[in-house]
């Protein structure tokens, strides 16, 4: 009695396995979010989904309750319950569900990867914002061939469908049972309730959540252990990409040279100024890189014109040519060294090198025209940042009095002639210093650019622990070197361009 009365109870709790799978279908439809509104689930769910779904379950358990004598009736499938003239039809829709289903599933992984990336915590992927006006709409090609992979290998590998509602059982009970505690701390973080509200919460829901997670835990050697095991790999490469970004991020800001020492070297910086414009790509929007004092050190001649490039990609489908560059000053004027930060959408596409060229020495003259007039008339937004006036300069406009760097192709010719055979009449040693710092800038542009490109590595110094070599040395390294690089790179002339490298030992 006491062993028919424990495999009873076994089978139960077993049961609700099965009865959580119930609802992983209509779960995952509600991953739609992003493509359909939340009205049109509300009905579709209503009028077709629910009615569907009670039919069904009605149907079968009618056929359980006329068929339970059999041997075998614990084993009875879905389709067994079918009648065999509609069993193909069935089928179809099955298949055509089961397409939906993991279409939501895909997309709501290609959501959690971007997000995961933008903040650091895992290897940069090509993301393809297949919508101008939605930015939650993407596509990732790396991601969409890993999922067509492990489909393939969990399919093969287990070629049982009861393994692999198993394994989706304990991946959809995990997945409620943790927004169940992170809606806990959203109760008390962001909506500013009462603790207790959120501890009420969490025990009603989590209790129900917990006795499902039980039963499927049972199933752990049946194909349960397969989500568990990559939550476990994913984990550990996020964990690593984060580590390793984080240490390579905290000696770039350690790292940056202070303004005191740009000082100490003088105009010339110490070295032979050639002609010329350098555009070194740093990721820091503030500061001067270490890359740049570590050029200087090894090379003993620079550019007379020095600008720091920073790109940033912003939550908008465009930015306008008038909100493109944030451009400012790094040091006094005769040093001729600029920061300047250029901001695309999802959508823009980078420029070739000899557009970006213009609108960028077109960014620097509208900086310099503007602090020669001590006025803003081109100028959309100032910002203060570290000692540093960042200011925003249209580059479309066209109302340049007197010293005018050309945007049109047709006029570009003429720009240098223009330049120099300005008849503007100077009264102020301001207006004259700003007219000789824009035949400068035209003549360095004329001399050309060079793109210099600064990569920081990061190794594990001697006398670390084996784990933090594993990871640093090992790991990061592997992951950085098979990641996708910046999309600017692409666009980048080679025979113009020039690799710096450092090495920080953390």
């Amino acid at each position: 009695m006491y062993k028919f009365l424990k495999k009873t109870r076994r089978g139960g709790w077993m049961s609700l396995g099965g009865i959580l799978l119930c609802m992983t279908g209509s779960e995952a439809m509600f991953a739609d979010l992003g493509h359909f509104s939340q009205l049109s689930i509300q009905i579709a769910f209503t009028f077709v989904v629910y009615p569907s779904l009670i039919l069904a379950y009605m149907g079968q358990a009618a056929y359980l309750s006329k068929h339970h004598s059999l041997e075998t009736d614990y084993r009875i499938g879905f389709y067994v319950s079918v009648p065999e003239q509609i069993r193909v039809p069935v089928l179809a829709i099955a298949i055509l569900a089961a397409v939906v289903g993991s279409q939501a599933v895909i997309t709501g992984t290609f959501s959690i990867i971007k997000q995961c990336s933008a903040l650091g915590c895992f290897p940069k992927v090509k993301v393809v914002h297949t919508s101008s006006r939605v930015h939650g709409q993407i596509y990732i090609p790396e991601i969409n061939w890993t999922l067509m992979l492990l489909c393939l290998a969990v399919t093969i590998g287990f070629r049982n469908t009861k393994h692999m509602a198993n394994a989706a059982g304990l991946a959809v009970i995990t997945v409620m049972l943790v927004t169940t505690c992170l809606m806990s701390l959203v109760i008390v973080l962001c909506w500013h309730k009462n603790a207790l509200l959120a501890l009420c919460f969490i025990f009603f829901f989590g209790s129900f959540e917990a006795l499902y997670f039980s039963a499927s835990l049972i199933k752990f050697l049946e194909g349960a252990w397969v989500p568990i095991a990559l939550s476990l790999i994913f984990l550990a490469i996020m964990y690593v990409w984060h580590y390793g970004t984080l240490m390579k991020y905290q000696s770039d800001v350690q790292n940056k040279v202070s303004i005191d020492w740009l000082l100490s070297l003088g105009p010339t910086l110490g070295i032979v100024r050639v002609r010329g414009i350098g555009l070194i790509h740093t990721e820091l929007v503030s500061g001067i890189p270490a890359i740049f004092s570590h050029f200087l050190t090894n090379l003993p001649a620079f550019h007379q014109v020095v600008v720091f490039l920073c790109i940033k990609s912003v939550p908008v489908p465009h930015v306008g040519p008038e909100e493109r560059f944030l451009v400012g000053r790094v040091g006094p004027k005769g040093y001729h060294i600029y920061r300047c930060i250029a901001r695309y959408g999802y959508r823009d596409i980078h420029k070739d090198d000899v557009e970006f060229e213009r609108d960028l020495v077109c960014s620097i003259a509208e900086l310099i025209r503007s602090e020669k007039r001590g006025s803003s008339v081109d100028v959309m937004e100032e910002v203060e940042d570290d000692d540093e006036r960042m200011v925003v300069i249209g580059t479309t406009s066209s109302n340049l009095e007197g010293i005018k760097l050309c945007e049109e192709e047709e006029e570009e010719a003429r720009c240098s002639d223009e330049v120099r055979t300005s008849e503007t009449v100077v009264k102020s040693p301001e207006r004259l210093k700003a007219q000789a710092e824009l035949m400068e800038l035209m003549e360095a542009r004329e001399a050309g650019m060079a793109f210099i490109l600064g990569h920081s590595y990061v190794r594990a110094k001697r006398g670390s622990s084996f784990i933090r070599n594993i990871v640093i040395n090992y790991g990061y390294d592997f992951l950085r070197r098979n990641s996708r690089g910046p999309s600017y790179a692409l666009c980048i002339p080679h025979a113009s361009t020039l690799e710096v490298g450092m090495v920080y030992h953390v």
